[in-house]
């Protein structure tokens, strides 16, 4: 919902243009830096969140996410040498999480779907 609201509700330019992303960081990092970072979170939020909750290329889209997340912790880092975790954290735990987790436990995925509509047309 991040990604989505990074993209359709306040519009990714806009994003760039606030005072926690730009403000934050036009001291510290080139231009083009902070301006392709605003654009690859948001998109990256968007479209890997969508496939998690979709199953479909579920991996690829959870090592998607964990960039985004190098990405954050990387720019708070940049920021602010000690900064609070606590609203990466619990989503680094989620992640790892289902990495960890068995993909054949997920019985409503796209990907499962694709599977079983393959091997049944053979």
């Amino acid at each position: 919902m991040q990604g989505f609201g990074k993209v359709f509700t306040w519009g990714v330019e806009n994003v760039y243009k606030m005072d926690f992303f730009y403000g934050t960081y036009k001291d510290l990092l080139p231009d083009f830096i902070i301006h392709a970072t605003a654009y690859y979170t948001s998109y990256i939020e968007l479209i890997a969140g969508l496939l998690v909750v979709l199953g479909l290329k579920r991996d690829y889209a959870l090592y998607a996410l964990a960039s985004v997340l190098v990405l954050v912790a990387f720019g708070h880092g940049l920021a602010t040498p000690i900064w609070d975790l606590s609203h990466v954290m619990y989503r680094t735990i989620l992640l790892i999480t289902l990495l960890i987790l068995p993909s054949e436990w997920d019985k409503f995925s796209f990907d499962k779907i694709i599977i079983k509509y393959s091997t049944e047309k053979k």
